[in-house]
């Protein structure tokens, strides 16, 4: 996937980290814009509409949890991506930025390789995404169809059981994005029926055999998430 001409909004309170973000940024042929602080953000994100907004968590005036609170409450920015960057690499920390609506949470320092490789994974997921009521997802060589409760592999068939499936499909659905434990309990097994964690360890793990295991990534404390690459 090309950068060329994606609209990405840089948010940093330290001019170093803005400038190297711009100018990898820009070497890739994106559009790119910089905010020193949340408020600012905000302003210019309400006159771009960014496609993806790069958000440091500890700023002055507005830091970066507050203003991914007010980007996800706002319908406009419903299909802009949001990727925390911080210096804090703590598990808790990762889950806040993760359940207040930022679509990854990346540690500083990054290495400029890596950071193109997430932003590309990640504005490919938001152009692949499906609603959950699709009958039909395909990525790569990966097919899933939801009426037959067929996946097929290289043009091979695999039948898998039904709750295999359906957490196939469901975590396919949203390519990099991070299922929680509980929205997949629910999702896949409903509200009232009572299972351990390890149910769901157990399923990923077969699946991981039969699909491979460069597609699913375990989010330590948190869930699962299909590997767009």
């Amino acid at each position: 996937m090309e950068l060329k001409s994606v609209k990405i909004l840089i948010v940093d309170d330290e001019e170093d980290i803005r400038e190297f973000l711009e100018y990898i940024l820009k070497k890739e042929g994106a559009d790119v814009m910089t905010a020193v602080n949340g408020e600012e953000a905000l302003s210019k994100a309400e006159k771009e509409i960014p496609d993806l907004i790069i958000l440091d968590k500890l700023m002055p005036i507005l830091d970066g949890i507050s203003t991914c609170k007010q980007l996800r409450q706002n319908d406009k920015f419903q299909k802009t991506k949001i990727v925390m960057l911080s210096a804090i690499g703590e598990e808790e920390s990762q889950i806040e930025g993760l359940d207040i609506g930022a679509d990854d949470y990346l540690v500083k320092p990054i290495k400029s390789k890596l950071l193109i490789s997430k932003i590309k994974s990640i504005l490919r997921s938001r152009d692949s995404n499906l609603p959950l009521n699709s009958e039909f997802i395909e990525y790569k060589h990966i097919r899933v169809d939801k009426s037959k409760f067929l996946a097929v592999i290289d043009s091979n068939e695999i039948i898998l059981p039904k709750k295999e499936f359906e957490l196939l499909f469901l975590l396919m659905s949203k390519p990099d994005h991070v299922f929680r434990r509980e929205d997949i309990l629910e999702k896949v097994w409903g509200k009232d029926v009572y299972i351990g964690d390890r149910t769901i360890d157990v399923h990923i793990r077969k699946i991981r055999e039969k699909i491979g295991e460069d597609y699913f990534k375990t989010i330590k404390g948190i869930g699962y998430k299909f590997v767009a690459f």
